[in-house]
């Protein structure tokens, strides 16, 4: 891009940024990915003026952080990559943590010595919900190599800055371990810098998967040398590396603590003992029926899931994805995910992301090709529409605890929320008795329901302090 079309785009997104601190909408002047994480930013509450990220390890604290984080080992390679362009070109190179955090820093002295002004350095945040769009927070959210320049970054201060950032991703446990990011004052930060900081992310990733088949080489021939090989190995993040040949119990279990009984993917019940780096797996049972997977995603509760004999807190983006796939019991490619999920704006790299986050948390309960539940599914709100179904108006009441993912924002959840709440409503009203809509009034969207508190004025006696309750609703604003 020319210098004369950054300056255009430079004033488009002052005046789109102006439109936004004002509250006069979200304009079209950012691109797409620019203006999501620019709402992301406002959302969480970020000040566009604040001045400098935020300090959360001081010098005391940050050497033990850096000494025991997984990217530690990799400081050279990337160094090495990345630290002869940042200091040929005055720019500097971040290493962060998977939440945000700066742990190692290096590049141009005056620079850095800049970038101190702002936080840009050891031991601050730079999370997108902390410091609004930023090639790091912004990387990390999205999951993908950004490149921000200039006034895409919502705070002012930020404005002579541009940063290019890429996720780093474990390949063995699919969780999110940092950013690597190159700063400049801008426009000296060419956009191709985020193809170098791209490429130097998957060399990390790589060096993470060859040191992972390593460990898990080492692990099997310990094992292999056990006499009669009992039980099935384990790496230390639960992925099965041996003894089970014929793939029953998935490519990785979800881990309970050595000694207690847990219960597999088919049902066996098995003891886990440590194994060296790892663990052993020991069948105590005969197969019986795999475990049911429950989900808890109705009311303005946390969404849990349960899953033998564990519950589990789900992200409300996990809950979304495991209501779509109980919908579709056949199941569902990642594009078809991507889209009732997000509409036209989504992208089925990040799908494909948060399954296999998924997957780690639930073993083998999500298949693939397409994407499907494996083992029998109860959730409340399948129970719900089971109940409608056979007009059983007190169970729907006791059972519809509010409504499905409130804050869900998906298409197909949002649909499927709307027609589940008109039908309990409409059978409560037509067939529901006093108990029943009581039941349904403290819900959210039943307490201040007109129709269904004028139900209750009228059925119930005048001495039912019930009735005394809903004719005070009724009556105030």
């Amino acid at each position: 891009m020319s210098y004369s079309h950054l300056d255009a785009y430079s004033r488009r997104l002052r005046r789109a940024q102006e439109a936004v601190a004002t509250g006069e909408g979200w304009p079209d002047g950012p691109r797409h990915l620019i203006s999501a994480s620019w709402k992301r930013s406002m959302e969480a509450g970020v000040d566009i003026e604040t001045d400098a990220a935020p300090l959360i390890y001081d010098h005391a604290q940050i050497d033990d952080v850096r000494e025991t984080h997984p990217l530690r080992p990799l400081l050279p390679l990337l160094t090495q990559t990345l630290a002869s362009l940042a200091y040929q070109n005055a720019h500097v190179m971040i290493v962060t943590d998977g939440a945000g955090r700066v742990l190692w820093r290096d590049g141009d002295r005056a620079v850095m010595r800049v970038a101190d002004r702002i936080g840009l350095a050891a031991g601050h945040l730079w999370a997108e919900s902390s410091v609004g769009t930023n090639g790091i927070g912004t990387a990390l959210t999205t999951q993908r190599p950004v490149h921000v320049y200039s006034e895409e970054h919502l705070m002012r201060v930020l404005h002579v800055w541009s940063c290019s950032g890429a996720p780093i991703t474990d390949p063995d446990s699919g969780a999110l371990l940092g950013c690597v990011d190159v700063s400049g004052t801008a426009p000296s930060l060419h956009p191709a810098t985020v193809a170098l900081v791209a490429a130097t992310s998957r060399l990390a990733e790589a060096e993470l998967a060859l040191r992972m088949h390593e460990r898990d080489q080492r692990l099997r021939r310990r094992y292999e040398a056990l006499r009669g090989r009992p039980g099935m190995l384990l790496s230390s993040t639960g992925r099965v590396l041996a003894g089970d040949p014929s793939g029953s119990i998935g490519e990785r279990v979800l881990l309970a603590e050595p000694g207690k009984r847990m219960v597999l993917r088919d049902g066996r019940v098995a003891l886990l003992e440590p194994f060296v780096d790892g663990y052993l797996l020991h069948a105590l049972s005969t197969i019986a029926a795999p475990p049911t997977l429950g989900l808890s995603l109705l009311g303005d509760g946390p969404p849990t899931a349960t899953m033998g004999g564990r519950r589990l807190p789900l992200s409300l983006r996990h809950a979304e994805i495991l209501a779509l796939l109980a919908l579709h019991p056949r199941g569902l490619t990642a594009e078809q995910l991507t889209f009732h999920l997000y509409g036209d704006d989504g992208n089925p790299v990040t799908i494909r992301a948060e399954i296999h986050r998924l997957r780690a948390q639930l073993g083998g309960a999500v298949g693939a090709k397409p994407y499907h539940l494996t083992a029998p599914i109860e959730a409340d709100f399948l129970q719900v529409r089971r109940l409608l179904s056979v007009n059983d108006p007190a169970s729907v009441a006791r059972s519809y605890s509010g409504a499905l993912l409130p804050r869900s924002e998906s298409p197909e959840i949002r649909r499927e929320r709307d027609e589940l709440e008109v039908q309990v409503r409409a059978c409560l009203l037509r067939h529901g008795s006093p108990d029943d809509l009581w039941t349904y009034a403290q819900t959210p969207n039943g307490r201040d329901d007109r129709h269904i508190l004028e139900r209750l004025s009228a059925s119930l006696p005048a001495s039912d302090p019930r009735a005394a309750a809903a004719h005070i609703r009724l009556h105030t604003d």
